[in-house]
């Protein structure tokens, strides 16, 4: 029987208008010059996608509906895929620069996927610079989180030049067929004559931690409620570590999105912000946040938009592995930490991102994996799709549950292949939406270096790359600090005092301490705390529990779209 989508899984289906859209993507950079005759076609790709279809199961499954929607969609597998329809190729005009794929990529990443057919779409691009040629990967959220979507790139990469031999599947096993309709309406009553035993457990799991669900958190008094049913029913428990509320503050990039989008990509190197990690005492993921923090202060600065509270980013963080099942529905929950960017001295910045990934953590290793989950069981499927459209529309016009999202997503540090052209970079792209906000960021590391992909609304942020040169210009200012100390100077890891900020490196930065942000106090970061930090590499984000490849003749499993 074919598996049922998850109603946490429904609702990145749910909220899907033509403004709001639910896949996630990834660029791939690949030198196609050791291939023979130097080049990559659209028939290599679809050659190597046949021979691997039964590796990647997300390529096989449509959604079917349930008649009136009493009930959530069911996935059924397409015994043949239209690869034809499925796979795709372009050109870019020349010069076929970065610039030029980058607007490419925006185009392609701002149209829905068919809901007709399997829901992915892979575009090979020729024409840029330097003989290179890319890959557009997009699969819907719905379909994949981070841990199953490696499944669709590890269908076409390999660990050396010459693709591997794999197994042909066991057996011609039938496709997975959905329910008829007829059964499909009985299993719908069903669930919804047991929405209101669903509705009992979710009120007696949900209100003690109604301050770690995004928009509800906001909202006055919510804190205070979880805090006293926590408190009246905890028994023997371990009281779970108090988060501090956050102000959401208004930015350029809040409020409703449009449909166009602009996308940027850079790399950075992984050795020198591992440099700065271990001069501080901290994580690769804070200095990755603190890059980020930095570089939209100088953005809101350069345009006099600075917040005086710092900005609220949501972080994914992938429950897989705590609470599987073997289903393959996502198992991700989104959280919210500050990123501050009202602190004006880098130094304090870095150690005050410590203190709150820090806090973030240990309130994630003390709640259950698949509450947030759980939750989502208790809506009846027939109002979901409503209920989500309509707290998407309220909270975008009335208080954003963040700024924006930020992820930080670790991958294998050793070379991959495509039908022999070596992949040379892989930037991932993700999701923005009226509710998180105008931009997303979102970092992954391969073969030594960091690949961000900043995903915006065009309207919002159309000079994205100036992001992207405000992450280089912050990891040159830290590598500046982690410098080994003059005598008489403040030690790496110890936070300096906030009177002075340091000189400014340039125009926008110049700009943005005419007018600085109110300062916040620094978080006390002693010794201890940056042992356990360093014990544990910063919250564990969505997609980072994908499984590092292995050198095995079997095809890898590459980084997540």
């Amino acid at each position: 029987m074919a598996e049922q989508v998850s109603a946490f899984d429904a609702q990145f289906l749910n909220f899907e208008t033509g403004t709001n859209l639910a896949h996630i993507a990834a660029l791939t950079i690949l030198d196609p010059s050791g291939r023979p005759g130097g080049a990559l076609t659209r028939e290599d790709l679809i050659g190597l996608l046949k021979r691997r279809l039964h590796l990647a199961p997300p390529l096989r499954r449509r959604l079917v509906e349930v008649p009136f929607g009493l009930d959530h969609p069911y996935w059924a597998e397409d015994r043949e895929v239209d690869f034809d329809y499925h796979v795709r190729d372009l050109a870019l005009p020349p010069p076929g620069d970065d610039h030029k794929l980058a607007e490419q990529v925006a185009r392609l990443h701002g149209t829905r996927l068919d809901r007709g057919r399997p829901l992915w779409e892979i575009y090979l691009i020729h024409g840029l610079a330097g003989g290179r040629v890319a890959i557009y990967t997009k699969v819907h959220h719905s379909a994949v989180d981070g841990v199953t979507g490696a499944e669709v790139l590890a269908a076409v990469m390999d660990f050396e030049p010459e693709p591997a031999a794999v197994p042909a599947p066991e057996a011609a096993a039938e496709p997975q067929r959905a329910p008829d309709a007829v059964e499909m309406v009985i299993r719908g009553v069903a669930r919804l004559l047991d929405n209101p035993f669903a509705l009992l457990r979710f009120i007696a799991e949900a209100v003690p931690r109604l301050d770690e669900v995004p928009f509800v958190a906001q909202l006055p008094g919510a804190g205070l409620v979880s805090r006293f049913v926590r408190g009246i029913g905890g028994g023997d428990a371990e009281p779970l570590p108090e988060l501090p509320r956050m102000v959401v503050p208004r930015t350029p990039f809040s409020g409703p999105i449009s449909r166009h989008r602009r996308f940027a990509f850079g790399q950075l190197p992984l050795d020198e912000v591992k440099r700065i990690k271990n001069a501080f005492g901290v994580t690769v993921n804070d200095v990755v946040m603190a890059m980020c923090a930095t570089a939209l202060r100088r953005w809101l600065a350069k345009r006099d938009e600075l917040p005086r509270q710092p900005l609220v980013a949501g972080i994914p963080v992938s429950t897989r592995g705590q609470a599987a099942n073997g289903s393959a529905a996502n198992e991700v929950m989104l959280t919210m930490t500050s990123l501050p960017t009202d602190v004006a001295d880098p130094r304090d910045r870095l150690m005050t991102v410590n203190h709150s990934t820090r806090l973030l953590k240990e309130r994630l290793a003390a709640a259950p994996a698949a509450w947030l989950l759980e939750f989502s069981q208790a809506m009846p499927a027939a109002l979901s799709a409503l209920a989500a459209r309509s707290a998407f529309r309220i909270a975008s016009r009335a208080a954003p549950a963040m700024n924006l999202l930020v992820s930080n997503v670790p991958g294998p540090q050793t070379p991959l292949y495509v039908c022999g052209a070596r992949v040379t970079a892989l930037y991932p792209m993700s999701v923005i939406t009226d509710v998180s906000g105008g931009i997303n960021i979102t970092v992954f590391s391969y073969d030594g270096r960091l690949g961000f992909g900043i995903v915006t609304d065009r309207d919002m942020v159309p000079d994205v790359w100036d992001l992207i040169d405000y992450l280089r210009d912050s990891l040159a200012e830290y590598g500046a600090l982690a410098a080994p100390p003059e005598p008489g100077t403040a030690q790496p890891g110890k936070p300096t005092r906030r009177g002075k900020p340091t000189e400014p490196t340039g125009r926008a930065e110049r700009a943005e301490q005419a007018k600085p942000a109110k300062p916040r106090r620094a978080a006390k970061a002693g010794a201890a705390a940056a042992r356990g930090a360093r014990a544990a590499e910063g919250p564990r984000q969505e997609q980072a529990t994908a499984p590092k490849p292995r050198r095995t003749r079997k095809p890898p499993e590459p980084p997540p779209a």
